[in-house]
């Protein structure tokens, strides 16, 4: 029989409790027996019935469990490689406070909707780097993605297709833990600006291998000015630089893969949407194992002191009543 708390200093106190308030009890009821001239010997039954549903109370409260039976655990999750634009013009406010703030802000979120899945951070601009490997660890995540700014990466243009190939190639990593591309994502974040040349060779690797592409943009059609510590960001004719969501090119890509696209601008947030989705996406089976587990079986002895204590409430000894 294993116990779910083991017998300790609480229950020697209670049982202690008990004993003193039971010995006095018994001292007074043959002192007044013996007043009265009256038999007590019933009083000893009382003590006996009460002794009992005390100790199935207090073995109650042990936790007894006793059997074995057989059980199946399996480990069924997917592989999520999260790619983030940290370009400059992620640093405009159309979304507020920014449009990389609010991504940080769901991304929280998301990496708490996930905690069964192992979620991989790329980070990129024109070019794309690996900021944390896929992984279980969510505070490590967070602690990366409390941590991401523009001045991560090099800001000279944004292309989607090495962050794309980065992503697919650590999701395909032979390792134990792999799994089949049909429960693999990838995740692009941004506001669309796509300058680069070979984005269309990665998608075409990405659909050829059957992994999901889900693609969020971040910002909205007006736009807005990109703010640094010297004002504005201007452009080589010295005129502000106004930088608006390029939705188009990211409904493209999910399109061409089988994906899906999401958007957060100043009225809508897709976020929980972009969850649900993912959350529809079949994980796979990591790992399965049997496992002897055993039920805290509380409850029988429990009900056993009450008919006990049911018993002594409705039943009483002669001249003393209990």
């Amino acid at each position: 029989m294993n116990w779910y708390r083991p017998f300790g200093t609480y229950e020697l106190i209670v049982i202690g409790i008990f004993v003193i308030a039971y010995g006095l009890y018994i001292f007074r009821v043959v002192k007044i027996g013996k007043a009265l001239n009256t038999p007590i010997y019933g009083v000893f039954g009382k003590i006996a019935l009460r002794t009992i549903y005390f100790a199935l109370i207090i073995i109650a409260l042990l936790g007894p469990s006793f059997g074995s039976s057989k059980r199946e655990i399996k480990s069924i999750g997917k592989d999520i490689m999260i790619a983030i634009d940290l370009s400059q013009s992620m640093n405009a406010a159309d979304v507020p406070p920014t449009r990389l703030a609010k991504v940080k802000y769901e991304l929280g979120k998301i990496i708490e909707e996930f905690s069964s899945d192992r979620i991989g951070l790329i980070i990129f601009s024109s070019e794309a780097f690996v900021q944390c490997p896929l992984t279980y660890d969510q505070a490590a995540l967070n602690l990366f993605i409390e941590t991401l700014h523009s001045g991560l990466v090099p800001n000279t243009g944004t292309d989607f297709g090495p962050a794309l190939s980065m992503s697919l190639d650590k999701l395909n990593t032979k390792d134990e833990n792999s799994i089949n591309s049909k429960a693999k994502i990838i995740l692009l974040i941004s506001d669309g600006e796509d300058f680069g040349e070979g984005t269309t060779k990665a998608l075409e690797e990405i659909k050829e291998r059957g992994v999901k592409l889900f693609a969020l943009g971040v910002g909205t059609a007006k736009g807005s000015k990109i703010e640094t510590r010297n004002g504005y960001l201007k452009d080589n004719t010295g005129t502000e630089v106004i930088t608006k969501l390029n939705n188009k090119s990211l409904k493209k890509l999910a399109a061409r893969t089988g994906g899906k696209y999401f958007e957060i601008n100043d009225r809508v947030n897709d976020a929980e949407r972009l969850i649900n989705t993912i959350n529809k996406v079949e994980g796979e089976i990591r790992d399965a194992r049997v496992v002897d587990v055993s039920a805290n079986k509380y409850i029988y002895f429990l009900l056993a002191a009450f008919m006990l204590l049911l018993i002594d409430v409705l039943t009483t000894v002669k001249t003393i009543k209990i």
